[in-house]
């Protein structure tokens, strides 16, 4: 059976879990860009508004301008840049060429793939 200040020492930590979750998502939203649509046409209204504050009043005010209902009116964190832009693109894996076999393979259910790098490396990508 756990003591009285085992079960309060867990709620302890736990509550600290809590706490530290709540600042960092604080913090995310302080820094991240958002922007507003229109959840009827999903037209976006502004882009690259900094911080969860702003972008409630910036929607807010553009509900207001354009004579909104609020359910009309929504804002979104925008997805990172970097992260699509490190992505290797079709074509190109981490610097080399895709090579893609000409004949499809039925047991395979697509074609041959594999990369070839200018170092005259090759790697299988099935």
């Amino acid at each position: 059976m756990a003591t009285d200040s085992g079960r309060s020492r867990r709620a302890e930590i736990i509550l600290e879990a809590v706490r530290a979750s709540r600042r960092k998502q604080m913090i995310l939203d302080a820094v991240n860009s958002f922007y507003i649509y229109r959840t009827d046409t999903n037209m976006v209204l502004a882009r690259g508004i900094q911080g969860y504050e702003a972008a409630k009043d910036k929607a807010n005010e553009l509900r207001k301008r354009y004579g909104l209902k609020w359910d009309l009116v929504k804002f979104k964190v925008e997805r990172n840049k970097s992260a699509s832009a490190s992505r290797p693109t079709k074509g190109s894996y981490g610097g080399g060429r895709v090579d893609t076999a000409p004949r499809y393979n039925p047991s395979k259910r697509g074609r041959f793939r594999g990369v070839s790098y200018s170092d005259g490396s090759y790697a299988d990508l099935d």
